[in-house]
């Protein structure tokens, strides 16, 4: 149960740290440089879809 706790909570630490990255990007203007910011955005919408497989993926209730 700890390993599970540590997962979830490391996960967590890390969306935290992206919308982060993502926030201080918009801050220091970062978006001028607009391959770099596509490609920033495109990482994050499939780390999300990776996170949302990975979150419906065991055999639940949701998996149906």
């Amino acid at each position: 149960w700890q390993i599970r706790n540590l997962h979830a909570n490391g996960a967590s630490m890390f969306f935290i740290c992206l919308y982060i990255h993502i926030g201080r990007g918009f801050y220091y203007g970062s978006y001028v440089y607009k391959k770099t910011w596509t490609i920033g955005v495109l990482l994050l919408f499939l780390v999300m879809a990776t996170a949302f497989v990975g979150y419906v993926l065991p055999w639940g209730q949701m998996s149906f």
